[in-house]
């Protein structure tokens, strides 16, 4: 990271950055180009690391992908606004979350149900009832340990 004092090393700060984002953007290995997909998700810190959590309908393009090449970057950020400095250049006031890590797809029931209540919580939906969901048997669900990860502010 080129800006030292920008950045945000502490797994808890990280977290509390992701938790605050509605949205990840999921890059993947697209073949010749990369493709990214904006995402619903939730995450958590297990054995000290952040896991994202991410559903997606059993088939297409981001299913294919994932089929073949399961390696992913996670990216999240929260825009603030432009700020005017004091020399007179502005600057962009923000928090952001990247990093990279293997998409496993869950296929146990009770870790498709543990993954999407975990993001149910993360939108403050944590009263659905997942397991009588109509949809259920339909959704792919991945867990995405977050091996390398970073974080950066400007506040």
């Amino acid at each position: 990271m080129r800006r030292d004092e920008r950045a945000v090393s502490d797994i808890l700060q990280i977290q509390d950055i992701l938790q605050r984002c509605d949205t990840v953007r999921i890059g993947m290995n697209g073949g010749e180009f990369p493709y990214v997909v904006p995402m619903t998700f939730g995450s958590a810190v297990e054995d000290g690391k952040i896991v994202v959590y991410i559903h997606s309908a059993g088939e297409g393009r981001k299913c294919d992908i994932l089929a073949k090449d399961p390696r992913v970057c996670v990216e999240a950020d929260l825009y603030y606004k432009v700020a005017k400095k004091e020399n007179g250049e502005i600057t962009a006031v923000y928090e952001s979350v990247i990093g990279t890590g293997i998409a496993e797809r869950l296929t146990a029931q009770a870790d498709k149900v543990a993954a999407l209540k975990i993001m149910l919580a993360h939108y403050k939906e944590s009263g659905f009832p997942v397991t009588s969901c109509h949809g259920l048997g339909r959704v792919e669900c991945f867990r995405i340990v977050l091996d390398e990860v970073s974080g950066k502010r400007n506040l």
